[in-house]
């Protein structure tokens, strides 16, 4: 009953729906479209509408391998859904159909926060491909950022451990905000409360002031061109090293080396403590605040005893959290073989992350089934073309096979595809096998219970 009423919960307040309910509109057909570049030419594709408001992309190469790779992007977005957003990764993941699979994937039914949303539209597409395309033999999950905590989402809904008729067989993470959102954005109401304290222009002193967590009032008219200016006049962040004054070389090193985060994305993550913010805590959770820091001590400052007595302090309310735990934190009960990729040095999403979803996992007893890599790249949106296809085949195997693989065996297999995928020479496989991941609490301060 428990677990029942905090689904209603999320239900409720991020906005989602059991799947397929009875108000949902008709689908429409998959309509032909021209392959974009560099989706092979011979293949098909396909657009089309879910009937709730998400668009999609699917394509199938001339030579299918009648493996499908459903897709969960990440983001998310905070705009309407777009067709293009969709065919940005399809694009992107070009990779996927010239080695021989289909692909599909959603835009979500609409913008802004909510992954048990997206799962459900994640497997609503996979029943239109399925009714208009036939049963493929293999279905894979594929979720990249954000949308690897949508696929892990869609791994415990529609394969949960003990269910032998799953629609799905392996799933497969990269570059994963993993962990469930109140972990993985903590860091951001950190990057709020120590940007104010160092710079006092998010807001100015003569603007509205609101609490921090919120994101931006809803009214506000700021931009984000607007707000790298501040953070460009604070920090000099946009201006070469040599010209910034030592006013601003200071307050950047301090924003930089309490929260652990690096220059090249400041702006970025300050974009997202604002507007996904305002989506997350105003659109989906009715005012409520998920993220608290309380008690929080940051170091890292030339004078960390300032920096704490002085930085905006907020409580987290129980409900929020409850509710954004009930619709993003993993349970770690699926029963897929799991398969993970994750820059080392990726700078959006904490590789230590994985650490947090190995925890997951192995609580759940289910950590058995999930193989991790690390690669030595220093990118979070797309890694190396050969190692996309390594990690499918070495997850194929393991299904098909029973050929579980290492961090080691996925290294040789992406060297041994290296010469058919990276054909410009610039990417290479870059798995260490050695490597693993600090613990979240070792970079982001733990919150009170």
């Amino acid at each position: 009953m428990k677990k029942h009423l905090s689904q209603l919960a999320a239900f409720a307040l991020l906005g989602t729906a059991p799947l397929l309910s009875a108000h949902a509109a008709p689908t429409t057909a998959p309509k032909p479209a021209t392959c974009p570049v560099p989706v092979p030419e011979a293949a098909r594709c396909y657009t089309g509408e879910d009937g709730t408001g998400a668009l999609y992309w699917i394509a199938i190469p001339k030579d299918w391998n009648r493996v499908l790779v459903m897709h969960a992007h990440g983001g998310p977005e905070t705009g309407p859904p777009k067709l293009e957003r969709s065919e940005e990764d399809l694009k992107r993941w070009a990779v996927t159909v010239k080695a021989g699979y289909a692909w599909a994937g959603s835009t979500y039914r609409r913008g802004g926060y909510g992954v048990t949303m997206a799962a459900e539209d994640t497997e609503r597409l996979r029943q239109i491909f399925v009714r208009h395309f036939g049963q493929p033999k293999r279905t894979l999950l594929h979720g990249q950022s954000y949308g690897a905590g949508v696929a892990a989402k869609a791994a415990e809904l529609y394969a949960p451990v003990g269910d032998a008729k799953s629609p799905y067989d392996g799933l497969l993470l990269t570059s994963g905000v993993l962990g469930g959102g109140n972990s993985a954005y903590d860091f951001r109401l950190d990057l709020r409360v120590v940007y104010q304290y160092v710079c006092r222009n998010h807001p100015r002193p003569d603007e509205p002031q609101y609490p921090l967590w919120m994101g931006l009032p809803l009214d506000s008219k700021l931009t984000r061109a607007e707000l790298a200016a501040r953070v460009k006049e604070c920090t000099g962040v946009g201006l070469p090293a040599a010209q910034r004054t030592p006013e601003q070389a200071a307050r950047l090193k301090t924003i930089l080396s309490v929260v652990k985060i690096q220059e090249r994305s400041l702006v970025g993550h300050l974009n997202w403590a604002t507007w996904l913010f305002q989506d997350l805590v105003q659109k989906r959770l009715n005012g409520r605040n998920p993220f608290g820091n309380i008690g929080v001590v940051y170091s890292g400052s030339a004078d960390d005893a300032a920096l704490n007595a002085g930085v905006l302090r907020y409580a987290a309310d129980p409900q929020a959290k409850g509710a954004l735990a009930a619709d993003s934190q993993p349970t770690g009960r699926t029963s897929l073989p799991t398969v993970g990729l994750h820059a080392i040095d990726d700078p959006t999403a904490f590789v230590e992350l994985e650490n947090s979803y190995r925890r997951i996992r192995d609580a759940a007893g289910t950590g058995g089934n999930l193989v991790q890599s690390f690669s030595a790249e220093r990118e979070h949106s797309y890694l190396s073309d050969s190692e996309y296809p390594a990690l499918f085949g070495a997850l194929m195997d393991w299904i098909d096979k029973g050929e579980k693989p290492t961090p080691q065996s996925l290294a040789q297999r992406c060297a041994s595809l290296a010469p058919r995928y990276d054909t410009d020479g610039k990417n290479g496989c870059h798995i260490k096998p050695e490597w693993q991941p600090p613990t979240l609490e070792s970079r982001v301060p733990s919150r009170a219970p």
